[in-house]
């Protein structure tokens, strides 16, 4: 996944026409979308290829949470859907982020956006980076909390950072990437605004000043 904008639009959405249509509009600002099940679920599998044939590469966030034999089973139909990548939760422990690595290149969701994860992810987020380093091709970690970010990057050195919780859920356009993230992960902060095109260059214009001439 290479970095222009530093910009994963989320499509959070369920509606698949509405859902390509702004990936089309919005693809000079977006390096990348993500789909999670609300769009799947409504939709249907064959949604990741429509949004691939868009031109841009699909991470399926399906924050995948179940025994190797079926973890397994839910990256290889992504994959075999049209996912480029899969998300998949760490704190099901190593087997898991192990075997899902093997049928797919993996994000392992160290830390969450929302208030609750600090009652037990949070806390663990360190462990599951150590562990997510070995088997992983990048981890998700929150803008919400651009400290876990700094922490973060310092445990997993190089290893690519994606953030979650841009706009609709606090953290400004920018915050992620300057803490050292290297994708900002923006949903309803584009799809929702009357411009889908313009908000999103908004928030490139926020994130660009803090990434490599």
């Amino acid at each position: 996944m290479i970095r222009k904008s530093g910009i994963i639009l989320a499509l959070d959405m369920e509606d698949p026409d509405w859902a390509v249509d702004v990936c089309r509009d919005t693809a000079e600002f977006i390096d990348a979308v993500k789909v999670g099940y609300p769009l799947v679920l409504s939709a249907g599998i064959s949604i990741l290829q429509r949004l691939k044939d868009v031109g841009k590469p699909v991470i399926a966030d399906f924050k995948v949470a179940d025994i190797p034999y079926i973890s397994r089973q839910i990256c290889e139909r992504a994959v075999n859907g049209g996912a480029d990548y899969v998300i998949v939760q760490g704190f099901l422990g190593e087997d898991v982020v192990k075997s899902c690595a093997e049928v797919a290149q993996i994000f392992v969701v160290a830390d969450m956006t929302h208030p609750g994860a600090k009652d037990y992810i949070h806390d663990r987020s360190m462990e599951i980076a150590r562990m997510a380093k070995k088997h992983a091709f990048g981890l998700v970690a929150p803008a919400t909390r651009p400290e876990a970010i700094e922490s973060l990057r310092k445990e997993v050195g190089a290893m690519v950072i994606i953030s979650p919780g841009i706009k609709a859920q606090g953290a400004p356009p920018g915050s992620a990437v300057a803490a050292g993230a290297d994708f900002e992960i923006v949903g309803r902060g584009i799809y929702e605004a009357d411009d889908p095109r313009e908000a999103a260059e908004e928030v490139y214009a926020a994130i660009k000043k803090f990434l490599p001439l």
